[in-house]
């Protein structure tokens, strides 16, 4: 056929893109979606002549937008500077009993209570969250639930107060919120606390693995092998159990995520044991992504750097190192629970769905990945 001419079967020339010559093959007509054509005004296929015409007007007639369009998207959440967003050092000194709570905490962790808003980017989805009564399971709980996501929590049994907070946010949303305390050290609780989720929510297909013990110590020789166990059980034997209960449950398109740390590949000497177990947690991460990734089941992390948590103020830092929290970030601050939701909601999101065996952090301009 020669250039520039239609076969009888074609209603546009069909370029051959390895030779740039016009091929033979006939080609059905362009499809327009149906937004696109109540913003344009097109018909629901495009001949020949309409594609021609908009290519010599630059794609006007189907890219150009609405101006109410323009303006309803430049419309949304004035920007503010980061560095001042939220408090800094100097701290008070406040020490709580293990396990700790938000609740008590001055200033009161931001975990999204009243600035995240969802759009339905979890609309059905199941979620098990360990650790969801504070910080960033906390965040990621609201997250998912004003996200369509019906979510269960594990928590330590002194931790009640927070998370009965967290599960009246979820109900509000209209959610299903699932309280399941329990110790994690437990590996026939943890067992039961994935049949739990199963059976309350009538499914699972988002496990975030948040639950972490963190005590300061500033030298081994204060770490006796009971302490040791309790954080190797909690941060690392629990995912462990977790993950293995729930994998039968866990179809193509679901997602396993852990939250490492900037310990991970940056430890303090303080937290010689606590370090350990978040370096373990980023390389399962990786490895299990591996494992799992032919079964369409993504595995991810999220790196917090220093985050504002009943942690800090239970065994986690010291009062000294308390009082000056974060300020050695080039933000100047220590980040908040809720600086971190939409990082959990992206990594259990269908549109992430080439994200696996990555490592997101958020450490306020220190840390690696």
């Amino acid at each position: 056929m020669a250039a520039g001419k239609l076969s009888a079967t074609s209603r546009f020339p069909v370029v051959n893109s390895t030779a740039g010559q016009l091929a033979d093959e006939p080609s059905p007509p362009l499809q327009v979606s149906e937004e696109m054509r109540s913003m344009t005004g097109t018909s629901k296929f495009l001949n020949r002549r309409e594609i021609v015409g908009a290519a010599g007007g630059g794609l006007a007639a189907v890219t150009a937008v609405p101006a109410t369009a323009q303006t309803k998207a430049s419309t949304g959440s004035p920007m503010t500077d980061p560095t001042t967003k939220y408090p800094k050092p100097p701290f008070k000194k406040q020490p709580q009993p293990w396990p700790g709570l938000a609740s008590k905490m001055d200033p009161r962790p931001d975990h999204g209570e009243t600035s995240y808003k969802g759009s339905g980017r979890l609309t059905g989805r199941k979620a098990l969250i360990t650790g969801g009564d504070s910080g960033m399971g906390r965040a990621a709980a609201i997250a998912y639930a004003r996200e369509g996501a019906d979510v269960a929590i594990n928590y330590h049994p002194d931790e009640e107060p927070d998370a009965r907070e967290v599960i009246a946010l979820i109900n509000a949303e209209g959610r299903i919120g699932l309280a399941i305390p329990g110790d994690l050290r437990d590996e026939a609780f943890c067992e039961q606390l994935v049949a739990e989720a199963v059976k309350g929510l009538g499914g699972l297909d988002i496990i975030v693995n948040n639950a972490g013990r963190q005590q300061a110590h500033a030298s081994i020789l204060d770490i006796s092998t009971e302490q040791f166990d309790w954080t190797m059980k909690t941060n690392i034997y629990a995912p462990f159990w977790i993950i293995k209960a729930a994998l039968p449950h866990l179809k193509p398109g679901s997602s396993i995520i852990g939250t490492t740390s900037e310990q991970a590949y940056d430890p303090t000497p303080d937290l010689y044991d606590y370090a350990q177990t978040k370096a373990a947690t980023m390389n399962y991460v990786k490895s299990l992504a591996k494992q799992l990734g032919p079964k369409g089941i993504r595995v991810n992390g999220v790196a917090p750097g220093p985050i504002w948590t009943p942690l800090q103020v239970s065994g986690g830092a010291s009062m000294e190192k308390l009082e000056k929290f974060g300020g050695m970030t080039p933000l100047g601050r220590p980040g908040q629970p809720a600086e971190l939701a939409s990082i959990y909601v992206q990594l259990a999101a269908e549109d992430a769905s080439f994200a696996t065996g990555q490592v997101y952090g958020s450490a306020g301009g220190s840390g690696q990945p």
